[in-house]
C-alpha cells in the first residue's frame, strides 16, 4: 500500500463502526481499454498504478475470487449478490473471460447471483451479445449521448471515433431488454442537457444514470466551502433534464434515471440504493487484475493509491475488507460527514455526495462535496417539483370529494 502523507480517515472514529458486508463485487476482467477518453479518470489522472498489474485476469486469480465471495456469502448467510464485470473495457478479448468469471463465482456460491458487464460497446458484436444473453449476463453501455458530437471525446488509442460501435451495440441491445441494463452517461456542461437526454431515448435504455465528472476540491485549486450562494453548473444542467424526465408522460418516457429517483425516493423517506447521494452504507468492493482488493475506482481521481487497502484474494477474506479504515468511512453514514453538513437542511438527502467529490489535498475527505451547491439546487428544484404535484393530487381528490 501506498504511503500517503495525510491519511485521509484518521479524523474518523470508525471503532465502534458495525461493518455492512458486501453486496457488490466489482470484478476487473481486464486492466486495459481499447479507448483514449480525454476525460478518464483511471488512465488520465492522477494513479498509475494500472500499469503495474496484469493486463487481464488469470484464472488462478478468479478461482481464488470466486472462493473468498462465497467465503463471504456463506458468513453474512447473504441471499443475494452483484457481480459488475469491468474493466478497462471487459471485453476487450471478447466474451470467453466475462463467461468465465461469472461461471467461477455461480459454481461457487449458494445464493442469488446478478451478473451485469459495463461496457464502452465497441467490442460487443451480436455474436458476443447473444453468448452474454444466453449466460444470463446483462450489459451497461457507457455512452456520453446519442449522438457522434456528444461522444467525441470518446476515441481510441489511434483518435479514432468510437461512436459507430458504441451506437451499433446500443441499437444491438434495444432489441434485446432483457439483456439491456442502461447507460451511464458523464455530464459534459458544453452539451445541451435537453439535447443528451432526448437523443439517448431513441437509444431506449432501461435507465441512465447521469454521472458528475470526478473532481475534488484539488481540481479546482481552492479550499473547500460551501460558496453559498454560488454558481450551480451541474445543477441547472441536471434541473433542466429533470423538468423534460418529470414533465413527459409516462408511457413516453420508460426510461428510469436512477439519481433523480433516488433523490425523489430520500425527500420521501426511502433509504437511498446508490453512493451519490443518501447515507446508506456502501456494500461495494473491487477486485483488480491481480486479485488486490481495492475500494471503488473513483478514489483515484484524488490521488495515487486512494483505492488501494494493502489486501488480496489470495492472503485475505473480504471480511478483513470490511475493516479497512477507507471501507469503514464509507459506511459511518452521519459519522462521516463535515459539520457543514450536519447542519445543512438537505444533508440527509445529498448525503455529502460522492465520497470521491469531498477530497481535499492534505486534509482528506470530511468536506462538503465539491458540486454542493449543485445538488442542493438539484434537491431543492425535485422537491418543489414534489410538492407541486401533490398538491395537484390533493386538489383533484378534493373535487371529486365534492362531486
Amino acid at each position: 500500500m501506498r504511503a500517503h502523507p495525510t491519511w485521509p480517515y484518521d479524523t474518523l472514529d470508525t471503532r465502534a463502526h458495525e461493518a455492512v458486508p458486501f453486496r457488490q463485487f466489482v470484478l476487473k476482467v481486464h486492466g486495459r481499454c481499447n479507448l483514449d477518453c480525454t476525460y478518464c479518470y483511471l488512465y488520465q489522472g492522477p494513479d498509475h498504478g494500472w500499469r503495474d498489474r496484469p493486463r487481464s485476469t488469470g484464472a488462478r486469480t478468479m478461482h481464488r475470487t470466486a472462493q473468498r465471495i462465497a467465503e463471504h456469502v456463506r458468513t453474512h448467510r447473504l441471499d443475494a449478490i452483484r457481480i459488475e464485470l469491468h474493466g478497462g473495457e471487459p471485453l476487450l478479448t471478447g466474451p470467453g473471460p466475462v463467461l468465465a468469471y461469472a461461471d467461477a463465482v455461480r459454481a461457487a456460491v449458494d445464493c442469488q447471483v446478478t451478473a451485469t458487464v459495463q461496457t464502452n460497446g465497441t467490442r460487443l458484436t451480436r455474436r458476443t451479445l447473444d453468448r452474454l444473453a444466453d449466460a444470463g449476463i446483462r450489459v451497461g453501455l457507457s455512452l456520453d449521448g446519442g449522438r457522434p458530437a456528444h461522444n467525441a471525446r470518446r476515441v481510441d488509442h489511434a483518435g479514432r471515433p468510437a461512436w459507430p460501435a458504441a451506437r451499433a451495440a446500443a441499437l444491438r441491445l434495444a432489441g434485446r431488454p432483457e439483456s439491456y441494463a442502461g447507460i451511464l452517461c458523464t455530464i459534459d456542461l458544453a452539451a445541451d442537457p435537453l439535447d443528451i437526454y432526448r437523443s439517448l431515448l431513441p437509444l431506449r435504455p432501461p435507465g441512465v444514470d447521469f454521472l458528475l465528472p470526478h473532481a475534488n476540491w484539488g481540481t479546482y485549486g481552492r479550499p473547500p466551502g460551501r460558496y453559498r450562494p454560488a454558481p450551480t453548473p451541474y445543477g441547472d444542467w441536471l434541473t433542466a433534464v429533470f423538468d423534460a424526465w418529470w414533465d413527459m408522460k409516462r408511457p413516453e418516457a420508460p426510461v428510469r434515471i436512477r439519481l433523480f429517483q433516488e433523490i425523489a425516493a430520500l425527500l420521501l423517506g426511502a433509504p437511498s440504493r446508490a453512493e451519490a447521494v443518501g447515507l446508506s452504507p456502501v456494500a461495494a468492493v473491487v477486485v483488480e487484475t491481480d486479485g488486490a482488493i481495492e475500494q471503488v475506482d473513483a478514489l483515484r481521481s484524488a490521488y495515487e493509491g486512494a483505492s488501494e487497502t494493502g489486501l488480496d484474494v489470495h492472503r485475505h477474506s473480504f471480511d478483513e475488507a470490511l475493516r479497512h479504515p477507507g471501507i469503514a468511512a464509507r459506511q459511518l453514514g452521519e459519522g462521516a460527514l463535515a459539520d457543514e453538513c450536519l447542519s445543512c437542511p438537505v444533508g440527509k438527502v445529498c448525503g455529502g455526495g460522492n465520497y470521491v467529490h469531498r477530497y481535499a489535498p492534505g486534509t482528506g475527505f470530511r468536506h462538503p462535496s465539491v458540486y454542493c451547491a449543485d445538488l442542493e439546487r438539484l434537491i431543492r428544484h425535485i422537491a418543489h417539483r414534489l410538492t407541486g404535484t401533490f398538491a395537484q393530487l390533493s386538489t383533484s381528490e378534493a373535487d371529486l370529494t365534492h362531486n
